[in-house]
């Protein structure tokens, strides 16, 4: 079975077939409604053969659907109708749980998704758990505003490398973790090497 998997990100959205080598995305940003994203997929993957398709949505789902609408898309996606719009049999999931499952190999883990937001999920004992710890309050803001694109553009990377490993040791202590994955920015698994060393 070939499978299309759609990572549904603020800036991009990036997708991968089964047996294809090299991946493709296009711009998405906050006016990307759910019926733009599945046509401009459909016609990305307009050569690729897939049986069913893998979504990972930025935010909340319940029972194969987005709870609520996106913080950095458009609207439209809550109730959306994926299998309709596909013609195929759809998988969604959050799209940090998706990234964390790649990545998982025991214990406790917790990812944090550095990007346009910040995506965040724990998984204990092969057990995922999607989080929106992005949106909870931190200093004068949220996790999100400090350690998501906005916080990067606004403080610059000095600042932000810092941010990424104070709430990295911050999210560490209050779940008691076996270890944590960044995800996304390659600066931010260099910040917290650089921090470590």
């Amino acid at each position: 079975m070939n499978v299309l998997v759609v990572d549904v990100g603020g800036t991009h959205v990036k997708i991968l077939a089964t047996g294809e080598k090299q991946s493709r995305k296009f711009p998405s940003g906050p006016t990307l409604t759910a019926r733009q994203m599945v046509n401009r997929v459909k016609k990305l993957a307009g050569n690729w053969k897939y049986d069913v398709v893998s979504i990972g949505y930025p935010g909340p789902v319940l029972r194969n659907q987005p709870l609520a609408e996106p913080y950095n898309l458009g609207r439209g996606w809550a109730g959306f109708d994926f299998e309709s719009a596909f013609e195929r049999r759809v998988k969604v999931v959050n799209d940090a749980a998706m990234q964390a499952l790649g990545s998982y190999k025991r214990g406790k883990m917790l990812f944090l998704g550095l990007g346009t937001g910040l995506g965040s999920a724990m998984i204990v004992a092969g057990i995922v758990e999607p989080m929106e710890l992005g949106h909870l309050p931190y200093k004068k803001r949220t996790y999100e505003s400090y350690v998501g694109r906005a916080g990067l553009e606004r403080d610059g990377k000095k600042k932000w490398r810092r941010r990424v490993v104070d709430v990295v040791e911050e999210l560490a202590a209050i779940f008691e973790i076996d270890g944590a994955l960044l995800g996304e920015r390659e600066s931010a698994r260099r910040a917290v090497q650089q921090a470590r060393a």
